[in-house]
């Protein structure tokens, strides 16, 4: 048995859905039971929260139970903050399961986890438990809710990190960053984000559209592929929600802003693209937008920052429309750029793959073959 642990964020992203991606993972392709016990930033209260992050979590005896409820040989926890925070971790040992913490985000340091500060700059200022540069910076805003992060952070971040066995990320990058930030997680065991399915061929070629996926705020880089489409003349689809959305929508009314949209209709968006590019200004940990448009057999063009590198074939400097015109006017419906993406997905993010990788990281012992 497996027991998630997970805080879920204020606005929805891409950790919820690789969180339950993972407990798919462990129960088809481990072949264990996985349960998830979850909190809502959303409905906990901001003053609530704030207590909680002081205090390093609450109602730990709450994971304790559910430890030995279950049976829980693993805690697997993801977002810990604030709800769990290090007193959750803490009863999860002494109920007698090996803790493992995934970061899919820079949160160990970072107030706002994405290491981009409120100048719209990728920022390695915080280090280790000076989390001050964040506050004065006003990352996370200015007043309490600030204050309180940054004093939180630094407080409890070693204490935390002694209560966990394995730390995981998704990335070679995301590692190296943690690293440069002074994170105490040792030697992180790196587990890409697991693709559940891959299209048998690319059919980039009969595509519709260049699409971005994901949300639509300053650090994803979107008004930037809007640039550059316009600029070429490609017809664009924009599928996410954000603080710039309407802004965008107002200002390009030649650009589909299809905004939210279901998983289905995610899928059908990739299937008529021509081409996906993730344009991101800030440190991505890993790419799932870039991961699951390249297992659908659609070529990606991505920005170089963080772990996109890693992943996608074609990347461009981050903020550069000019660059990311021509190149995207050169993948468009390029085929054979979208298989090579989707054998090189398929290597590294294929269920069997990942699946190996994470059974290794719960019985303690060395990851199987190079990632």
């Amino acid at each position: 048995m497996i027991l998630f642990l997970h805080n879920r964020y204020r606005t929805t992203g891409g950790e919820e859905r690789a969180v339950e991606d993972l407990r798919w993972l462990v129960c088809e392709h481990l072949g264990e039971d996985a349960e998830l016990l979850e909190r809502d930033s959303s409905v906990l209260g901001r003053s609530r929260a704030a207590g909680a992050m002081l205090r390093g979590g609450l109602a730990p005896d709450d994971v304790a139970r559910a430890v030995r409820r279950t049976g829980a040989r693993v805690v697997h926890a993801h977002n810990v903050n604030p709800a769990f925070g290090w007193r959750g971790l803490a009863a999860a040992r002494e109920a007698g399961a090996r803790v493992v913490l995934h970061l899919h985000n820079y949160r160990l340091v970072c107030a706002v986890g994405t290491c981009f500060n409120s100048r719209g700059e990728d920022c390695t200022r915080c280090q280790g438990r000076n989390t001050l540069p964040g506050v004065r910076l006003r990352c996370r805003g200015a007043g309490p809710e600030a204050a309180v992060y940054g004093a939180a952070l630094a407080t409890w971040q070693r204490r935390l990190a002694a209560q966990v066995d394995a730390f995981v990320v998704p990335s070679q990058s995301a590692a190296a960053r943690l690293r440069e930030l002074r994170a105490p997680v040792g030697e992180p065991f790196v587990v890409p984000h697991v693709v559940r399915s891959f299209a048998e061929r690319s059919a980039a070629a009969e595509g519709e559209h260049v699409l971005v996926a994901g949300r639509v705020a300053v650090e994803k880089g979107v008004e930037v592929a809007v640039a550059a489409c316009e600029t070429v003349g490609l017809p664009l689809v924009v599928a996410g929600d954000g603080p710039l959305l309407e802004t965008l929508r107002a200002a390009h009314p030649g650009v589909r802003f299809a905004g939210h949209v279901s998983d289905a209709e995610l899928a059908e968006l990739r299937a008529r693209a021509a081409l996906a590019i993730v344009p991101s200004r800030s440190a991505e940990t890993f790419g799932l937008a870039a991961a699951e448009a390249m297992a659908a057999g659609v070529p990606v063009l991505a920005s170089r920052i963080g772990a996109l590198p890693e992943l996608v074939e074609t990347v461009v400097a981050p903020g550069d429309a000019g660059a990311l015109a021509e190149a995207a006017q050169s993948l468009y419906g390029d085929a054979a750029a979208g298989e090579r993406g989707l054998a090189a997905v398929r290597e590294r993010c294929a269920p069997e793959a990942v699946a190996r990788t994470l059974a290794a990281v719960y019985a303690g012992g060395a990851v199987p073959g190079p990632l």
